[in-house]
């Protein structure tokens, strides 16, 4: 029988069963609602047969065969299981390495840095406004000899390193390489990324130093830099996560991740950068959010959009630079204070979703993460999750195991058309700088974040122990996080002696440097910005002098 036979037949029978058992069945007990609905608001049917197929096997395929839907390597976990990276970082440079240490020592395969909010802003850990944050949500960087303690002991040419971080991120970048220099490693072995996904701030977690333009040539001069130095680390980590965090659905997460891939992509090779030449290095961020079948088909649709964008709009030619990588974390917030026990479970199925989705390197989040950065205890428990998940399930053993099934292959095409669709209506706004100028993903997520919260409120979207099989009284007490008080003067006191010791005409020098080569578009950034770490410039030193050329930015709200 041909496809479009058995599409005919199946269909036939479809409206044949409906309306003689189907029928027959809920005139005596009728189902529970009158639509049903994804995460992301897709109408959901009842039931999908093979008409649901897409007409060409080829957008199914195989794996790590184009479009690469099925997953970017032939073996998958078959060869390789995925990093567990968890994320860590809390007080001073060294109470994280003794976090790093702990997690190596349970067995997680990657390192994933978090950053305090003075950090991430560019600010030194004395500035005023850094009061009561240093070291609060994040690890305190300030200063080369911070980065150099906050890796003691650890092999970095061994072991990937994630640097969860964006305005200041060519900073961090410029200290890792310092320490990789001062160490004697090659650069070309070093692995990881830093997120850097500057666009991703203004549109969703809103954390910016510079205007649009000028963040966005600091993304390039990284990603041209780690192209010719450093052949296998990631310059940017692009981030659907904080989109989804903001407020978005899974279908607003990948499609504003693909506009902004296409316009980094587009800012590159306009420098006169060969596509192939970096496109292999581009890495990718997604949230695992809670609508399992969604989560599967969205991890499926956005790697076959990605090949294809990069084959047919930007020429690539290299298989690598098709492939689409991506890091997972599960979804924070869905994290709920009430009954925090509940999250392990959640915790659990989101990392599922993200191991069927074909995900390379995961984290899961702690239990007690809706209260603070998690303790070691809920860290273990996140990290075994992973482990027997890998070890016990038998999941890995087979390579995109929903692949064929009628629900998700639907789902997948549906998500991926949705894409196109908010591709253009981003291009006729004038692209995706435009677009956040005029606060288009800014509107977007927030009337998506209202419907969500609303259909909470209504109960129409059930959280258990929120607004379902709610506790009369908070009777679970769990062990959470508590940072060192005196850990904030001790990092301002590190800051400031290394000010006083570090050679005055050296930092002045480099500082010029950097401001000559700022005030040159067409010069790059990084090579000023590793000599002015190794001369112990801050990273408050270093953006403060870098707005007198790039400026500062104010959004214009969205209500």
């Amino acid at each position: 029988m041909t496809t479009d036979a058995l599409a005919n037949a199946v269909t036939e029978e479809l409206a044949d069963w409906e309306g003689r058992e189907l029928a027959a069945f809920t005139t005596r007990r009728p189902e529970s609602k009158e639509r049903y609905l994804s995460g992301s608001g897709l109408p959901v049917k009842r039931v999908y047969t093979p008409a649901d197929l897409p007409e060409d096997w080829s957008d199914i395929g195989l794996p790590g065969r184009y479009p690469y839907t099925r997953g970017p390597y032939p073996t998958m976990y078959r060869g390789r299981t995925w990093t567990m990276r968890q994320i860590a970082g809390f007080g001073q440079a060294e109470e994280t390495n003794e976090r790093f240490r702990y997690l190596i020592a349970q067995g997680q395969t990657g390192l994933s840095v978090d950053f305090d909010m003075p950090t991430l802003m560019g600010l030194d850990s004395d500035d005023a406004m850094s009061l009561g944050e240093v070291g609060r949500e994040g690890v305190a960087i300030d200063v080369l000899p911070d980065m150099e303690a906050l890796f003691d002991g650890i092999d970095l040419e061994n072991i990937s390193v994630s640097m969860t971080i964006n305005p200041s991120a060519w900073i961090l970048l410029a200290m890792y390489v310092a320490v990789a220099e001062r160490r004697g490693y090659d650069l070309n072995k070093l692995s990881g990324t830093i997120q850097n996904d500057i666009l991703k701030e203004y549109v969703a977690q809103k954390e910016w130093i510079f205007p649009v333009r000028p963040s966005m040539r600091i993304v390039r001069d990284t990603i041209v830099h780690c192209s010719r130095e450093m052949a296998r680390y990631n310059p940017v980590n692009i981030s659907g996560y904080h989109i989804s965090e903001a407020g978005a659905n899974a279908q607003q997460e990948i499609a504003f991740t693909m506009a902004i891939t296409k316009a980094y992509v587009e800012d590159v090779v306009a420098a006169g950068v060969d596509v192939d030449s970096f496109a292999p290095r581009l890495s990718f961020f997604f949230v695992s959010q809670a609508d399992l079948f969604e989560e599967v088909a969205k991890f499926r649709a956005v790697r076959r959009y990605y090949a294809r964008m990069m084959r047919e709009r930007f020429g690539a030619e290299d298989p690598q630079s098709m492939r689409l990588r991506f890091h997972a974390q599960t979804a924070a917030a869905t994290l709920t204070k009430p009954q925090p026990m509940n999250n392990v479970i959640r915790t659990a199925l989101q990392a599922l979703s993200a191991v069927l989705g074909g995900a390379q390197s995961l984290h899961t989040n702690g239990l007690d993460e809706a209260y603070t950065i998690p303790s070691e205890q809920a860290m273990k428990t996140a990290l075994r999750t992973q482990q027997i998940l890998a070890d016990e399930t038998g999941v890995p053993h087979v390579i995109d195991p929903l692949g064929g099934s009628y629900y998700v292959e639907n789902l997948t095409g549906e998500l991926e058309r949705g894409i196109d669709d908010y591709l253009e209506k981003i291009e006729a706004l004038g692209g995706v700088v435009a677009a956040i100028e005029q606060g288009f993903f800014q509107r977007e997520i927030s009337d998506t974040a209202y419907e969500f919260a609303r259909r909470k409120a209504a109960g129409d979207r059930p959280v258990i122990g929120v607004n379902k099989y709610v506790d009369e009284t908070d009777s679970e007490k769990i062990e959470t996080h508590q940072l060192d008080p005196a850990s904030e003067a001790r990092q301002i006191a590190r800051l400031r002696r290394i000010r006083q010791d570090r050679d005055p005409r050296r930092a002045a020098a480099a500082l010029d440097r950097l401001l000559a080569v700022a005030k040159d578009g067409d010069a790059n950034l990084m090579p000023a910005t590793i000599e002015a770490v190794k001369a112990h410039l801050s990273m408050g030193e270093i953006t403060g002098a870098l707005r007198e050329v790039f400026g500062s930015y104010t959004e214009t709200p969205v209500f």
